[in-house]
């Protein structure tokens, strides 16, 4: 059972950790699903559900990852979903943040998905020497562009690693695993463009 999580100070009903865990809640009600089906579905231990809807452990990306796959969501549209109403226009101040401790990954969604529309982006950053890998893909078929901003990223996509360079940018349908590592000696900061099938 995989249980990367970190745990978390006690999360008041307003931040972006108390809004997920609710969500991640809700979700599972509304499937129907047991906390023991859950841990079926997603081989995290109950327990570490239970945890993590209490608000008691923040999950990393890869966690995250097993989350939104299992209840057929990106992980921006999961987070757009614990944020207030979409607007149109989203000030820099303003474009939702996230952070895995574990990993050191950071992720701005610069323009959130919205309902009607089919793609979104974001802005990943990851340290040198940092990883993150993801074992399924939320929607089957996701278009995904990569452009690198700044530094240089291995992407590894249905088993080939692609180095993508500053300027330089990848795009494929994402229908298996995949792994974003930064080989150094400087992190990566890269857009990422994510169109639903």
């Amino acid at each position: 059972m995989l249980s990367s999580v970190r745990e978390t100070e006690s999360a008041g009903p307003d931040t972006v950790d108390a809004r997920l865990a609710a969500r991640l809640a809700g979700l599972r009600a509304e499937a129907g699903w047991s906390l023991e089906e859950l841990a079926h579905r997603t081989g995290v231990s109950r327990s570490t559900l239970s945890r993590l809807e209490r608000g008691e452990l923040s999950p990393t990306a890869a966690l995250l990852g097993r989350l939104c796959t299992v209840h057929g969501r990106t992980m921006s549209r999961l987070l757009l979903e614990v944020e207030a109403e979409p607007v149109q226009l989203v000030p820099a101040g303003r474009q939702p943040v996230w952070h895995d401790e574990e990993s050191g990954f950071v992720r701005r969604s610069v323009s959130p998905p919205h309902p009607g529309l089919r793609a979104e982006i974001v802005e990943g950053v990851l340290g040198a020497g940092a990883s993150i890998a993801y074992e399924n893909p939320p929607v089957p078929g996701l278009e995904q562009h990569i452009w690198v901003l700044e530094g240089t990223v291995e992407i590894t996509v249905d088993d080939t690693v692609h180095t993508v360079r500053t300027g330089d940018c990848l795009r494929f349908r994402l229908r298996g695993p995949t792994r974003f590592h930064c080989p150094g000696p400087v992190g990566v900061r890269y857009a990422l463009m994510i169109v639903l099938p």
